[in-house]
């Protein structure tokens, strides 16, 4: 992954970047196909579900495996069990390939490709989407110096919910971050793009929203 990748993402920020649904992945999570990251009990509590990098990356997969190779969900559920059972938790850890809409993929300590079912070897070009994502994610991140230390209400973004200028993460995140102990510094790790003036800014606007209350 590069350095300075944003490494948590909302729905919103998962749904441009994957080109899936809203209710595609929320749909998939309660079914426990992919949940992401951090997430919830209550998946009913605003901003209950928060994406690393890595299943940005899986999600990217998974849309790729759909849309342009025709690969059935009842197949992706059918390869998720089976990459469960082998021990892979994550779509992310394999380079994924395709013969006739049916999913293989390569072990990482060796350079067979391997079919999930049958063992076959299907040399096929591999699906990588890292780089893909990581473009994606630098367009997203691109901000305006003046949006620096401000947030901002705009209309079909979160809800009409209170974000940092420039971005969608919402300020309800970085208050949730503060209250589990998070320090400036390690709030800023988690969103590399933001600067200290944004995280204060957020917490101030949620201070202001809970003193009005």
């Amino acid at each position: 992954m590069t350095d300075g990748v944003v490494r948590l993402f909302s729905e919103e920020h998962v749904t441009r970047l994957t080109g899936l649904s809203l209710w595609q992945l929320r749909a998939w999570d309660r079914e426990g196909f992919f949940a992401p990251r951090y997430a919830y009990e209550d998946r009913r509590t605003p901003y209950s579900r928060i994406y690393s990098f890595k299943d940005v990356v899986g999600l990217r997969a998974i849309a790729v495996l759909m849309k342009s190779y025709g690969v059935s969900f009842q197949e992706l559920r059918k390869v998720a069990a089976e990459l469960k059972r082998r021990g892979f938790d994550h779509w992310a850890e394999l380079k994924l390939y395709v013969v006739k809409k049916q999913v293989h993929f390569q072990r990482p300590e060796s350079r067979d490709v391997e079919g999930v079912w049958d063992g076959q070897l299907a040399l096929v070009p591999v699906i990588d989407v890292i780089m893909d994502v990581e473009t994606r994610v630098q367009k997203l991140q691109h901000r305006d110096p003046e949006q620096y230390g401000k947030v901002e209400k705009r209309r079909h973004t979160l809800r009409n919910a209170p974000v940092v200028a420039g971005t969608r993460i919402p300020t309800a995140a970085i208050r949730r971050f503060h209250e589990a102990g998070y320090s400036i510094e390690r709030i800023l790790g988690q969103y590399p793009t933001l600067k200290e003036a944004d995280v204060y800014a957020a917490l101030e606007y949620e201070q202001g929203l809970a003193q009005s209350a």
